[in-house]
């Protein structure tokens, strides 16, 4: 990115030299002293930029209403894409016009973290054109019709075109930004940009607006009653991602006996460490494992021993140390371990289609409990904040606690969060907002009087309870198994309400729906089953999976009574 300077010598060793390095001198000068006026190119795409030296692109790390962004994680901002777009803007900015004509991955139209570096890009060029050209394979994009949507390269991050145009004359009016979507086959996508130009296309004009300044098309009515709604990362102050071990294979068991054992192999320093790298398939390459194994000599490591949310239903332990533990979390660990508290799982955007990415949790969760998609990783919002003394206090924003009670009186902390639990399970709250669920975290409608309001509560709580399974009987559902052969999982076939996990075995009386219930990213009646490949199913397992189909199928009751009442609310 620095300016160009061309050298004789690099021609030095070919007939035409002198020719090719005049005409490169003449070409570094009009890059480097006349005002460029037009920029394009396809820059890399890279979330880990190797141009770390460049800095410039900072600009895009400041909130529309000023000061640093509120990110906790803003390193997508550092992508090359998104400094070479800079780059671009910058040199625009100095000419007083031009335009930038790029194409980029499209994760920048709407993503929450992208607001300020769209907010700039608003404030810089007069007219802004983009047409998203998706073919997300992260994101698993389909076609409006749902047939498959492919990408232009191969690659898997989807991509748009840019295009920003700045006027010397000064702007009269804010700028005007125009969007279009091209969706289908890698050919059809071709056949659109050759056949089309800038004045042929459709272009629909967007108006974005506060807070993240998406380049996307809303329907302005309802994203205001929406937007009028309270979000939950604003009622929950303190909230944090999921922990990660990126050691899982180590850091997480199925039984306390087990992770146990494996901490007292790691604390003996009498074992050799390559011994315990082989025996555990220990991946070391970004941790000095001796030194966490002498940190651990200090400490009673099996305090840090904690019961986990893994993923929907399925509970295990983990040792949350941060010799062992890369990101255990100091919010989970100081509120969620060995702690009576609740908490709230949410992902802030979707990479498949459909609003279903929340869940409940009492004790610390994974940041995978609902996708192994990063983009789906979910957030932890304690319902309850403990102090050095034991005690504890909401984790709630008063101002939003205070209108609430405004209209419904009096309320308990475990009355908002069975409120908010209820609403985020209403299909008809999912699909008439499901624009805007997927770019950012729910915002929930404040409460519109005190009878829907308690009936919400007793919704939630009920949802709550089964979800945590506390409640679901398995007299419902029976497991029928002939006396010949194992309860080994060997494979999963579901044929007619039964749930084969062998060729003799099976689960019986599963009814579809449960089978292909979701649960964020997941389908728990498959998942669970899933991640015990291979393994024989103990007594205590079996009940729990008929608990599991129980719990899928009271919640598909619960939200059809739900969404009777939430239906009036949006």
């Amino acid at each position: 990115m620095e300016e160009s300077e061309i050298r004789d010598d690099l021609f030095a060793d070919f007939g035409f030299a002198g020719s090719i390095a005049e005409e490169s001198k003449e070409a570094a000068k009009i890059k480097n002293r006349t005002p460029i006026m037009v920029v394009i190119g396809n820059p890399p795409y890279s979330g880990e930029s190797s141009n770390t030296e460049y800095k410039s692109h900072d600009v895009y790390k400041i909130e529309p209403s000023g000061g640093k962004l509120q990110e906790k994680n803003s390193k997508w901002i550092n992508d090359d894409y998104v400094k070479f777009i800079r780059l671009a803007e910058s040199m625009i900015e100095k000419t007083a016009e031009g335009i930038v004509a790029m194409i980029t991955a499209h994760g920048y139209l709407d993503n929450p973290t992208f607001r300020g570096m769209r907010f700039h890009l608003m404030k810089t060029f007069d007219v802004i054109y983009v047409i998203d050209l998706h073919g997300n394979a992260n994101k698993k994009e389909k076609s409006p019709d749902g047939s498959d949507d492919k990408n232009v390269f191969d690659i898997k991050q989807g991509v748009a075109i840019f295009l920003g145009i700045k006027k010397r004359e000064p702007k009269p009016n804010d700028v005007k930004i125009f969007r279009a979507d091209c969706f289908g086959p890698r050919s059809s996508k071709f056949e659109f940009l050759n056949a089309n130009s800038i004045e042929s296309i459709k272009w629909e004009e967007v108006r974005p607006s506060s807070p993240n300044y998406e380049w996307v098309s809303h329907d302005e009515k309802l994203g205001g009653k929406y937007i009028s709604g309270f979000s939950v990362a604003d009622l929950f102050p303190i909230n944090v991602l999921g922990y990660q071990t990126h050691r899982d294979n180590f850091a997480v068991a199925e039984n306390q006996e087990e992770l146990k054992k494996r901490l007292d192999d790691f604390i003996d320093l009498s074992i050799d460490s390559q011994n315990l790298v082989h025996k555990y398939q220990l991946n070391i390459k970004s941790w000095d494992m001796n030194t966490s194994r002498k940190q651990l000599q200090v400490v009673s490591i099996h305090d840090y021993i904690s019961k986990t949310a893994y993923r929907p239903f399925d509970t295990r332990f983990v040792i949350l140390h941060p010799a062992i533990s890369d990101r255990p979390r100091t919010e989970i660990v100081r509120n969620m371990v060995n702690k009576e508290n609740l908490g709230l799982l949410c992902s802030r955007q979707q990479a498949t289609p459909g609003f279903r990415h929340v869940f409940v949790t009492n004790m610390p969760a994974n940041d995978c409990v609902m996708s192994t998609v990063s983009r789906e990783a979910n957030q932890v919002f304690p319902l309850y904040l403990y102090a050095k003394d034991g005690t504890k206090h909401p984790n709630l924003k008063q101002e939003i606690v205070d209108e609430i009670e405004e209209v419904v009186g009096k309320v308990s902390p475990e009355n908002i969060f069975d409120y908010i639990y209820a609403v985020l399970h209403s299909p008809s709250y999912r699909e008439k907002y499901k624009e805007f669920l997927k770019i950012d975290f729910p915002r929930v409608p404040y409460p519109k009087d005190s009878e829907s309001f308690n009936a919400l509560i007793k919704y939630g709580t009920e949802l709550r309870s089964i979800h945590l399974l506390e409640s679901p009987k398995v007299n419902r559902f029976i497991t029928t198994y002939p006396n010949a052969g194992s309860d080994k999982v060997e494979k999963l076939v579901y044929k007619d309400g039964n749930v084969f996990i062998n060729s003799e075995q099976y689960f019986g009386n599963v009814p579809e729906k449960c089978w292909n219930f979701y649960i964020g990213g997941y389908q728990p009646a498959q998942k669970w089953l899933k991640d015990r490949k291979e393994r024989t199913l103990t007594n205590e397992d079996i009940e729990h999976y008929q608990k599991i189909i129980v719990a899928l199928w009271e919640t598909e009751r619960i939200m059809k009574e739900i969404d009777k009442i939430v239906d009036q609310l949006v």
